[in-house]
């Protein structure tokens, strides 16, 4: 049996948290349960991956088996981009055109038939004495990178587009959502980048080269492995989307150029801001809000957009803010922290809250407070 070492015990770690997490989330009920189901099968394609770094304590020759399961790569990144849609859009349903993501996985399984899954232990051993200048390997490694560059490019520019729908139409809660997913996304892809650095390294023949980076790799999916864990506890009510068919105000305006806002219908919305609070509630959409007042969410949006030069976010921010100085300024609630006040107020993220509260007033909340109570 092979010795174990740090790249094998970081594996096994790596491995069983993502299994458990796994078996969590697909425990969990949920209304996205789709969502949830994605990324949990995509944690468990992780926990896979990650087992090749110790399936040498099990197997000694090559087999079928290891061909297969090294071939579920291929899986992974896509099923990543597939999950990022289902999040972005509350209404995304799997159809059959999603099947078109698995193309390639099938494509490598077949090309692997002749020369590894139909040859015999003997046939695999002598081929694997040279495996990295095997030309089916050489495939391999290059159409996976280009996979994921191709992928997670794609995985960007939805969540571009998502971004200026969320601070449109949406506040604190859904922003926590694009925050999770550009973070994933920007984490798989630095995972991504080393497994190609590794990789350039090794077909140089650069041992040093490709022995570091192999651990950078191994530290790196241990950290992202317990962020997942660490994002699931904080936030569980991340998996939140927003509607597919929600426009940005430009299209509206593109749609309906004559679109006219009235100073009434100005009034009539910072005065509903101002007496009933709405933005209290951390979960506001600008959808809500038109019910509330009883406008059309499009004009509501084109009229915090485009005549009030806002997007929804900051401009219920704004407001939240406000409402946060006037308790940091009041001497009988002077013993509120600022965690307490930051809920109290809609928020509910410190950085959101600290951040939008130095965008407004160019001080942090503990600092304002300070100088309001002097």
């Amino acid at each position: 049996m092979k010795e174990i070492d740090f790249t094998i015990i970081i594996g096994i770690i790596a491995a069983f948290i993502s299994l458990l997490l796994a078996v969590f989330i697909f425990s969990v009920a949920s209304k996205n349960k789709i969502s949830n189901q994605l990324f949990a099968t995509f944690l468990v394609l992780n926990a896979i991956e990650f087992s090749g770094w110790f399936s040498s304590l099990f197997f000694d020759a090559p087999n079928n088996f290891l061909v297969a399961k090294s071939l579920l790569s291929y899986l992974q990144i896509p099923l990543l981009y597939v999950y990022i849609l289902s999040v972005c859009y509350s209404d995304f349903k799997l159809k059959w055109n999603h099947l078109w993501h698995i193309a390639p996985y099938i494509f490598v399984n077949f090309m692997m038939i002749p020369r590894f899954y139909l040859a015999d232990t003997n046939q695999k051993t002598k081929m694997y004495a040279h495996y990295n200048e095997l030309y089916e390997i050489i495939f391999l490694h290059i159409s996976l990178h280009l996979q994921s560059i191709i992928y997670i490019t794609a995985g960007f520019i939805v969540l571009h587009k998502a971004k200026k729908i969320f601070v449109e139409n949406y506040s604190s809660n859904t922003i926590e959502t694009y925050k999770w997913l550009f973070q994933l996304l920007l984490f798989t892809a630095t995972l991504y980048f080393v497994a190609i650095i590794k990789n350039v390294f090794k077909y140089l023949g650069q041992k040093d080269g490709f022995e570091m980076a192999q651990i950078v790799l191994i530290i790196i999916v241990l950290c992202v492995v317990c962020w997942y864990v660490l994002k699931a506890l904080r936030y569980p009510n991340i998996f939140s989307g927003v509607d597919s068919k929600t426009k940005l105000t430009t299209e509206i305006l593109k749609e309906n150029e004559k679109t006219q806002i009235n100073k009434e219908e100005i009034k009539q919305l910072t005065s509903y801001m101002e007496t009933e609070k709405p933005y209290l509630n951390p979960s506001l959409t600008i959808r809500n809000l038109s019910e509330k007042i009883k406008m059309n969410s499009r004009d509501v949006s084109v009229l915090i957009n485009q005549h009030l030069n806002q997007h929804f976010f900051d401009f219920v921010n704004e407001y939240r803010i406000k409402e946060a100085m006037k308790i940091l300024k009041d001497p009988a609630k002077k013993e509120f922290t600022v965690l307490e006040i930051l809920y109290e107020v809609g928020f509910n993220s410190k950085s959101s809250f600290n951040t939008a509260f130095k965008k407004n007033t160019g001080y942090t909340p503990t600092q304002f407070k300070k100088k309001a109570l002097l």
